[in-house]
């Protein structure tokens, strides 16, 4: 393999972690906001 397909093969893998990264991020907020709606219930049920 010549290093111009390793710099290839390098920033594919790159790309493909920020895109979890990214997914990683938001579903991380998603499950913030649901703990909040739940933490927000038992206050008013209490």
């Amino acid at each position: 393999m010549t290093s111009t397909e390793k710099i290839a093969n390098a920033k594919k893998r790159i790309s493909e972690l920020e895109r979890l990264i990214k997914c990683w991020d938001t579903s991380e907020d998603k499950n913030i906001n649901n703990i909040d709606l739940e933490v927000n219930n038992e206050k008013v049920a209490a």
